[in-house]
């Protein structure tokens, strides 16, 4: 394997590594920190779910009032993906997560000193626009840290950080607002935000600039990476064009069905089980953590197998694949939920559901990489399936809160989700086709 030596003024030149050279770990520390990146992200953007009853209260909002005020982040948040994917590659995500981290935390410290409704709204949507650099960027980090054999797991692990924050958010936020109330809440998990910033500022390099990585792992690194070289020094893909590949769509209409069930877990999940079951919000805090627990299990082995896949062999288009429709029928079964007769049965229904939801985004992550034309590239694909991803966050509370009210009941929600998840896996098995970088303009 070919790696980079040093010369004698210190720059890495190509040479030939020595026998058996321990390949190092710090790529993971740096994984470690974009996952973190992501469940601060998503911390600052549950804050609101956990302060809103004594927001509610002391602002005298509706609940009609409440409901705008939640889905107005998604607007800007989806919307903002296709620019912020293409800022991914050209700014680079040491600036970008900065940035980006810097902007959703000063915006969510301000929701503290918001004086009602419409000032509230107002920072929602700037809110979407400050977090939604998050994952384009996330995928850049990855495509340059890790080689085609890991790159599975370490999407899984920082699309972890959703469920992390999330389940974090729940204690942090309600000891603050029963503490100090729902203002200082913000202003809290805002600064924390605020700091990440920073701290990633000063942390993050890319492999070739960092000084801690060893000529062993920066070999390893670009070991996976060498195929799309020549074409990114030759010719700049207009990101317009790709727009015009099958894939590009593929990733985008499977994407969108994965997360038209996920939401469902975030938006309805709480008053589904309350409501259908008959529990008390003391049992539910307990039962409710079920399902977030086995999703992030999904998120790391749907990492894993498709990385051991990769590595053993396999067709980079079967490996993916397999995961993605494994993933999707999975999640499909959200579906039996309807006829479970108990609180228990329904539980692993929608475990084995969300577990699958995030077994199959842990290889969605991987395919910006997969298919770039050119590195500069990654972050504007990742962003553009975001895009899609992101309005199911959109149509999947408004669709399931409309049938729900007409017939009183989840069951046709649920159908048409397990419905949702098997259109995603056929898009992936029979629509999208052999994953390989796209054509630039000059071999189109």
């Amino acid at each position: 394997m070919e790696s980079d030596s040093l010369t004698s003024g210190g720059e890495r030149a190509p040479g030939r590594a020595a026998p058996g050279p321990k390949v190092g770990r710090y790529r993971y520390l740096v994984l470690a920190a974009v996952t973190l990146g992501i469940a601060v992200n998503y911390l600052d953007r549950a804050t609101i779910s956990v302060a809103l009853p004594d927001m509610e209260a002391d602002l005298g909002m509706s609940d009609a009032l409440a409901g705008v005020l939640l889905s107005s982040f998604f607007w800007t948040y989806s919307a903002a993906q296709l620019p912020a994917g293409f800022l991914a590659g050209r700014l680079g995500p040491r600036k970008l997560i900065a940035l980006s981290a810097l902007v959703f935390g000063a915006v969510t410290m301000l929701m503290g000193l918001a004086w009602g409704v419409g000032s509230l709204v107002v920072l929602r949507l700037l809110l979407g626009i400050g977090e939604a650099p998050a994952f384009p960027a996330a995928a850049q980090v990855v495509s340059e840290w890790f080689p085609k054999g890991e790159r599975s797991f370490a999407s899984g692990t920082f699309n972890n950080g959703n469920p992390i924050g999330s389940t974090l958010c729940i204690p942090l936020v309600a000891l603050l607002v029963a503490s100090f109330g729902w203002r200082a809440s913000f202003l809290v998990t805002g600064g924390l935000a605020v700091a990440y910033a920073v701290g990633w500022w000063f942390f993050y390099r890319s492999p070739r600039e960092s000084p801690r990585v060893g000529d062993a792992e920066l070999a390893h690194i670009r070991s996976g990476q060498e195929e799309r070289a020549d074409a990114e020094q030759q010719v700049a893909v207009p990101w317009r064009s790709l727009f015009r590949h099958r894939t590009v769509w593929s990733m985008m209409i499977g994407f969108f069905c994965i997360n038209f069930v996920a939401y469902f877990f975030i938006t309805w999940f709480p008053t589904y089980l309350v409501d259908t079951y008959d529990l008390t919000l003391l049992n539910f805090g307990f039962l409710g953590m079920v399902p977030g627990i086995a999703s992030m299990l999904g998120g790391w082995t749907g990492g894993l197998v498709s990385d051991w896949l990769v590595r053993r062999g396999t067709d980079l288009t079967k490996a993916r694949k397999g995961c993605l429709v494994g993933g999707l029928l999975g999640t499909s079964v959200i579906a039996l939920a309807v006829a479970s007769p108990g609180v228990g049965t329904a539980l692993v229904a929608l475990s084995v559901s969300y577990f699958s939801s995030t077994f199959a985004a842990a290889s969605v992550w991987c395919l910006p990489a997969d298919v770039a034309p050119t590195a500069a590239h990654v972050g504007s694909l990742g962003g553009i399936q975001n895009a899609a991803a992101n309005c199911a966050g959109i149509v999947s509370p408004i669709l399931i809160g409309v049938i729900t009210g007409v017939t009183s009941s989840f069951e046709v929600p649920l159908l048409i989700a397990g419905g949702v998840a098997v259109l995603g896996a056929v898009n992936y098995a029979f629509f999208m086709p052999r994953l390989r970088p796209l054509p630039t303009e000059e071999t189109a």
